[in-house]
C-alpha cells in the first residue's frame, strides 16, 4: 500500500494540530509539565466549596500559586488545604486567606491577603486567619426568610 505525499503531509499536519491543542489545554487547565518553583503553605477552612486541586491562588488579582492538596481533617471536620506559592513571594506571617468568587457565574479561587508583619511564613507554615466559601444559595435563603418575617 503506497500513500501519496499529499496524504502524508495531511496526516502530519493533523497530528501537529492535535499536539498543539493538547499543549494549549494542559497549560490553560493548570496542568504543567514541570513542578512549580515555589514552596508549600497550609490553611484550614470551615468550607472549601468550589475549590479543587489545581485552583488558582491569587494576590491582588494576580495568580501567585496553585492549590496542591485538599483533604478533610476527620478530627476537626475542616478542609485542610495545601497551596504552592511562587518561591520569590514572601508571605507575612499575619496574612489571611479566603475563598473568593470570580462573579455570579464564575468559578472560585483562593485569595491571599498579605498582612503587615515583618516576619514571613516559612515553607510548610500555616495561615491561621481563613475565611471559607460563602454559599450564594444560603445567603439567598437567609434574605428570603428575613423578608418574609418583616
Amino acid at each position: 500500500m503506497s500513500e501519496s505525499p499529499g496524504e502524508i503531509i495531511a496526516g502530519a499536519a493533523t497530528l501537529a494540530v492535535a499536539v498543539g491543542f493538547f499543549v494549549y489545554a494542559a497549560q490553560g487547565g493548570g496542568v504543567t509539565t514541570s513542578p512549580r518553583d515555589g514552596y508549600d503553605l497550609n490553611a484550614s477552612f470551615r468550607s472549601a466549596e468550589g475549590i479543587a486541586v489545581g485552583s488558582d491562588v491569587r494576590l491582588a488579582g494576580v495568580k501567585v500559586g496553585t492549590v496542591t492538596g485538599l483533604d478533610l481533617n476527620r478530627q476537626t471536620f475542616r478542609a485542610d488545604m495545601t497551596l504552592n506559592v511562587d518561591g520569590d513571594l514572601e508571605v507575612p506571617e499575619d496574612s489571611s486567606i479566603a475563598i473568593s468568587s470570580e462573579g455570579l457565574l464564575g468559578g472560585n479561587f483562593v485569595e491571599l491577603v498579605p498582612g503587615g508583619s515583618p516576619f514571613n511564613l516559612e515553607p510548610g507554615g500555616e495561615i491561621e486567619d481563613t475565611q471559607g466559601a460563602l454559599s450564594l444559595l444560603g445567603l439567598l435563603a437567609k434574605f428570603v426568610s428575613s423578608s418574609e418575617d418583616g
